[in-house]
């Protein structure tokens, strides 16, 4: 049996970095959203400019374009039609309650469930920062100040709420994610093992 994980936590928090690294320990895909809509932008794509009409005013893209991305990638993961070895870290996905539901349809569509959520926990300032320094280093004219602090409130009200449902169908750990990449892996490492108890 494969991972199959939702990987939680408000931008900036390092999910990218620790969705790449869990994927390696765990012999899975790391999915992000956020790489699939930044790869439509570079490429020029219809729906690349759609999604940089909504990021570089800091709003989420709509669920239909995102849930239509998400449901086409994991049924391109489906080797042979044996989608119990789909195995998966989903970054960025779901984003709002109703993407919840959503991608419980998709995977049930493939006879499979989710076997938990892994949420990082970090502070706001800290985060703003993080981003503030990553939109520097990398040319990222949108992430800007008001523009990262509009994402986080954005964060908290329409994401935050998924914890809320993970954790009541029991399938919720929180880790903190400040402090060295390693340590943050290894935490999250610890958090999987108490999903499978």
């Amino acid at each position: 049996m494969s991972a199959r994980i939702v990987l939680l936590g408000p931008p900036g928090a390092g999910k990218g970095t620790q969705a790449a690294r869990l994927a390696e320990k765990l012999g899975v895909e790391a999915i992000s959203t956020g790489d699939i809509f930044r790869a439509n932008i570079k490429g020029e794509t219809e729906l690349g400019k759609l999604v940089q009409e909504y990021t570089s005013r800091g709003e989420l893209v709509p669920d239909e374009v995102t849930n239509a991305m998400v449901r086409d990638k994991l049924a391109s993961k489906i080797v042979d039609g044996k989608a119990e070895e789909l195995g998966f870290i989903l970054d960025g996905y779901p984003r709002n309650v109703a993407q919840v539901a959503e991608l419980d349809a998709i995977l049930a569509d493939f006879g499979v469930t989710l076997d938990g959520a892994l949420e990082i926990t970090a502070d706001n300032d800290v985060v703003t920062e993080r981003l503030l320094k990553r939109a520097e280093i990398e040319g990222r004219a949108d992430d800007t100040e008001p523009v990262i602090r509009h994402r986080l409130a954005v964060y908290a009200e329409q994401t935050a709420p998924i914890s809320a449902v993970y954790s009541e169908r029991g399938k919720l750990v929180q880790v903190d994610g400040i402090g060295e990449v390693e340590e943050v892996t290894s935490r999250l490492v610890k958090a999987l093992e108490a999903l499978d108890d």
